[in-house]
């Protein structure tokens, strides 16, 4: 019988693991089901002793071919991982996928090409990979999990146009849709408007240049792939019927480069008739090409909140991080959300290259200025498959990232991904660490620029910060006898 094991490793950086379920993986499991195969799946989201759980499913199934997605901050998770199943699993072959690997390797091609050295850090991150896992998934895994299935090791680059695993918009649209019949639905807990809400995806990639944002660099993250407007619809109307949910978050990029987006919406509006019901939606927008005919329609179809990144309120910064749009774009698309009732939840962030005291103060005047209903302000990361990352140079004991507009500069410590927990978001209540630096600002000082922004800018808008959900505990068996684990963990193809 063809059985695999996929594991979503856990995600502690987050404040709350259970609100969306990993969808990728999830596209994975689906492929997988429609040639025959038993997927077993592991969702770890959320459970503190992880390694107990991956004790007894190795102890208790005979399963040797094991599938696992990691992002950056999941990646020392999903080592701890992988160890663990090569020490209780005899002949057992490991396969890697997700964000990681595919923008480190994209890193590491472009190191190859600049002639740095093999022990320059992406080089050196993937060969550390190749040494823990049996094969490494670059880009799309739905169609090369088949392919890392037939090898014994190696690196499977799908992160190419003209790769046969490079998903097609019309494969996009006609794939499985996710197996979340594999994952406890219920113990996902997220409302829209008080609606029971999901998230899903209704096309890949952003075509932007932004310096600080990871896959600007991979064809994987950065083309455009949108799925057809009746395979988005078919999606919504399954999840009705199916879950209840008449909530849904759009994980796009940024919705408004999908020229069909107003059709998209009018079908959205027309499938709620058909239904009888009343959908909230939520979703990206890019603040340059917002339109009052795109608000009115999205109105329409059921968004209340929109998300943007706006970054920064400072035109220097703007321009470093090739932004593309401008404060007054910002302000101009805060204004037409609000003309259509749209609230908006501005994502900003600091420790940009050039960053300082006064740029930090013109993002927060902004904030005050557009009075957006919600705001997250976090601390950047350089993470591979961005500028910031991939151009970055070493120089003694540090990487330095120097923005060709400007000449500002952007000064990196140097990060073993693989095992250090390099959060992307800290704890919004004094748990933020800066692994930046610029010429005006320690880390130390940009924490604190960002403490003392969050504080005042949520008492003068009167905006409450939401707490962290605790872990859960899993009860480990000790390996003693055929446990079962929770379904809320594991489940399997029926």
């Amino acid at each position: 019988m063809k059985r695999i094991c996929l594991i979503t490793p856990p995600s502690p950086f987050l404040l709350d693991e259970r609100v969306f379920m990993h969808i990728g993986i999830l596209k994975v499991a689906s492929s997988l089901e429609s040639r025959g195969y038993k997927v077993d799946f592991l969702d770890l989201s959320g459970i503190e002793n992880y390694n107990d759980v991956v004790a007894d499913y190795c102890i208790n199934n005979n399963v040797v071919n094991f599938g696992i997605t990691a992002s950056t901050p999941q990646i020392p998770f999903a080592v701890n991982i992988a160890k663990q199943i090569k020490n209780l699993v005899a002949n057992s072959k490991l396969i890697l996928g997700g964000p990681h690997v595919t923008l480190m390797n994209t890193a590491c091609k472009r190191e190859a090409k600049r002639g740095l050295k093999k022990s320059d850090r992406a080089t050196k991150d993937i060969s550390k990979l190749k040494s823990i896992f049996d094969i490494l998934v670059c880009g799309d895994g739905e169609l090369t999990i088949f392919e890392a299935l037939k090898i014994d090791s190696g690196i499977i680059d799908a992160d190419d146009r003209k790769s046969p695993y490079f998903l097609t918009n019309n494969q996009f649209s006609n794939l499985p849709l996710p197996a979340r019949h594999l994952v406890d639905v219920d113990s996902y807990k997220y409302t829209i408007e008080g609606k029971k809400s999901t998230s899903l995806i209704a096309q890949l990639g952003c075509p932007f240049k932004c310096s600080f944002c990871s896959g600007r660099n991979s064809p994987f993250l950065r083309k455009i792939r949108q799925r057809s407007s009746e395979s988005i619809i078919e999606e919504m109307r399954l999840l009705y019927k199916t879950y209840g949910f008449t909530g849904f978050m759009f994980y796009d990029d940024e919705l408004n480069v999908n020229k069909g987006l107003i059709d998209l919406l009018d079908k959205i509006t027309d499938l709620q008739m058909e239904l009888g019901e009343e959908f909230r939606l939520r979703g990206f927008v890019k603040a340059e090409l917002f339109k009052d005919e795109q608000a009115a329609a999205m109105y329409r179809a059921g968004f209340r909140w929109l998300l943007t990144g706006f970054e920064s309120g400072d035109e220097r910064i703007l321009r470093n991080i090739k932004k593309m749009a401008k404060r007054d774009d910002n302000t101009r698309a805060v204004e037409i959300a609000k003309r259509h009732n749209l609230k908006v939840k501005a994502l900003m962030s600091i420790g940009h290259a050039g960053e300082s005291l006064e740029t930090i103060e013109n993002t927060k005047k902004w904030l005050l200025e557009v009075q957006p209903e919600e705001f997250d302000c976090t601390i950047i990361t350089t993470y591979p498959g961005s500028p910031y990352f991939d151009d970055a140079v070493f120089v003694k004991d540090k990487y330095v990232y120097t923005s060709d507009l400007t000449g500002d500069k952007l000064y990196q410590s140097p990060i073993d991904y693989l095992t250090e927990l390099d959060y992307y978001k800290g704890d919004p209540n004094g748990g933020y660490v800066s692994y930046v630096w610029t010429d005006h600002l320690s880390p130390e000082e940009i924490v604190k620029a960002r403490d003392d922004l969050e504080k005042e800018v949520r008492e003068k808008l009167n905006i409450n910060f939401n707490p962290a959900r605790p872990g859960i505990k899993y009860e480990h068996s000790m390996g003693m006898g055929n446990i079962k684990i929770p379904d809320f963990i594991l489940r399997k193809t029926s």
